[in-house]
């Protein structure tokens, strides 16, 4: 069991051993304290960028883009891969940091990390993939194409949850586009976000790239606030809640500015008759538990059969009662602690409306001592009534919401009723259902699986969801569009003056 103490020396280490330079650490009065939610100690002080270093940081990251966006796209790759080989030697160690900060258990911060390599792996080939079109043109003796520029400087503002990936998504797919990058990330994780700039750093100086393609800046609000404001920032893609997303979305807007927005989610899975349950069981317990309930992906509703719903309660109920909580750097453990007090207070208010409303506490919901201090809880099941509002939430903690449907309508109603729209699945064998599920008038989400939870998706599909989500997509597909522009070129080579649609203009 690791004490505050441990977890300092810890995550000196891995700082050391991933090139953070120790300047960057400071316990003055304004510092940002790291802290962990293992203990819910403080760890080390973090040297916050006051305004003029932030607007130094864009201003350097400029100046390296100038340079950056005339470097051929498959020399730019050579970055990625070499920070994914940086990445690959240093798995281990950013894990480290990423159960610190984060609490998660070990498996999923290895996870993370190598979410940061296959996103490297499929950046590199993207370098040589960056595909324009050519269109037939109407006039003789020309061509028409589209081609696709780097874009600028893209400001990322990320969450808490995944303190490393969401980055590496972005970062990984703006370099091989030709931009630079600054980056705010969570006030609550701001080790791990100092360790894979370093690395990067790293590959930066090792590839001969211009010196500021990368920039961490450590703060809060207001930092985030000058990467929204800022023109020289093209692209602000940030994570969180969707009420930071109705703020940050307008005002990027109001200067013109593109906005990537990756927000809230209130997943559900539909359970049908004709599923194979201990598939689903399986699926279902991971999505809603894993991370504490502390995903964008996390799976908060389960829409069942009402023919099936009891036994799916009484085995979900037994494997929500053998979840091992506690120390997450312990073999065996599958749930870690909540970030902080805050949520486990969200977490309880929740449940004080499931009663308000009606619903049952199946099992789950308290406190859990592990003597290490941090914030602990078991995950909890929940019987609601449809007409149930707290279900209409999204309450970032281990929660999952049991309803029942009688018809396949009735589950897709009950499914699209919520204002968020990322992730859905659907345990069916009935290859019709599967498919409406998956039709235009089916989940309204930007991911729907089919026997597969709402958890763990995979790079090469881009990310992002609908409605209060914001619309954003990241990682795989064609998903870099977003950080380049688009040029369309009419070329005449015919010798002629030609107009388009005909038109004559003589002198």
């Amino acid at each position: 069991m690791k004490t505050t103490d441990d977890l300092t020396a810890l995550a000196h280490d891995a700082l050391a051993t991933l090139g953070v330079p120790a300047e960057v650490l400071d316990d003055g009065p304004s510092a940002l304290m790291a802290r962990s939610p293992l203990t819910g100690g403080t760890l080390l002080g973090v040297r916050s960028a006051d305004a003029d270093a932030v607007e130094r940081a864009i201003a350097d990251a400029h100046e390296a883009f100038l340079a950056w966006r005339v470097t051929p796209a498959p020399v730019r790759g050579q970055l990625v891969k070499r920070f994914g080989e940086l990445l690959r030697a240093h798995k281990e160690t950013l894990a480290d940091l990423v159960t610190i900060e984060v609490g998660k258990i070990r498996s999923e911060a290895l996870g993370e990390v190598q979410e940061m390599i296959d996103i490297c792996d499929f950046a590199l080939g993207l370098s040589r993939q960056l595909y324009g079109r050519t269109m037939p043109s109407e006039r003789a003796g020309h061509r028409l194409q589209e081609v696709w520029h780097p874009l600028g400087v893209v400001g990322v503002i990320s969450a808490f949850n995944f303190p490393v990936a969401v980055w590496s998504w972005n970062t990984a797919v703006a370099l091989v586009c030709g931009d630079a990058v600054v980056w705010k990330p969570s006030e609550l994780a701001p080790l791990c976000a100092l360790g894979c700039g370093a690395l990067l750093d790293r590959a930066i100086a090792e590839t001969g790239a211009p010196a500021g393609l990368s920039q961490v800046v450590i703060g809060g609000r207001e930092v985030g606030e000058l990467l929204v404001d800022s023109p020289l920032v093209p692209l602000v893609s940030a994570t969180g809640s969707t009420r930071m997303g109705r703020e940050v979305g307008p005002r990027v807007a109001r200067r013109l500015g593109r906005s990537l927005l990756e927000l809230g989610g209130n997943n559900a899975v539909v359970l049908t008759p004709s599923a194979d349950l201990q598939l689903a069981i399986n699926s279902i317990v991971f999505a809603a538990a894993g991370t504490a309930g502390q995903r964008c992906t996390s799976q908060r509703r389960l829409i069942v059969h009402e023919s099936i719903v009891d036994d799916v309660v009484a085995r979900l109920a037994s494997a929500f009662d053998r979840l091992p909580v506690g120390d997450p750097f312990e073999p065996g453990t599958l749930v870690g602690p909540l970030v902080n007090e805050r949520a486990s207070d969200a977490m309880q208010a929740a449940l004080a409306a499931v009663r308000a409303q009606g619903g049952e506490v199946v099992t789950g919901g308290e406190r859990v001592d592990t003597g290490m201090g941090g914030v602990w809880v078991r995950p909890a099941l929940v019987r609601v009534p449809e007409q149930a509002g707290i279900v209409l939430q999204e309450t970032f903690a281990p929660i999952l919401y049991v309803l029942t449907y009688r018809d396949f309508d009735e589950a897709l109603a009950l499914h699209n009723s919520v204002s968020q729209g990322l992730s859905a699945g659907i345990f069916t064998s009935d290859q019709g259902e599967a498919e409406r599920f998956l039709a235009p008038d089916g989940a309204d989400t930007g991911i729907a699986n089919v026997n597969v939870a709402t958890s763990g998706a995979e790079i090469g599909g881009a990310f992002g969801g609908e409605k209060d989500t914001g619309g954003g997509r990241e990682s795989g597909s064609d998903a870099w569009k977003a950080y380049m522009r688009r040029s369309t070129n009419t070329i005449n080579y015919s010798g002629t003056v030609q107009l388009a649609q005909g038109v004559d203009f003589s002198v």
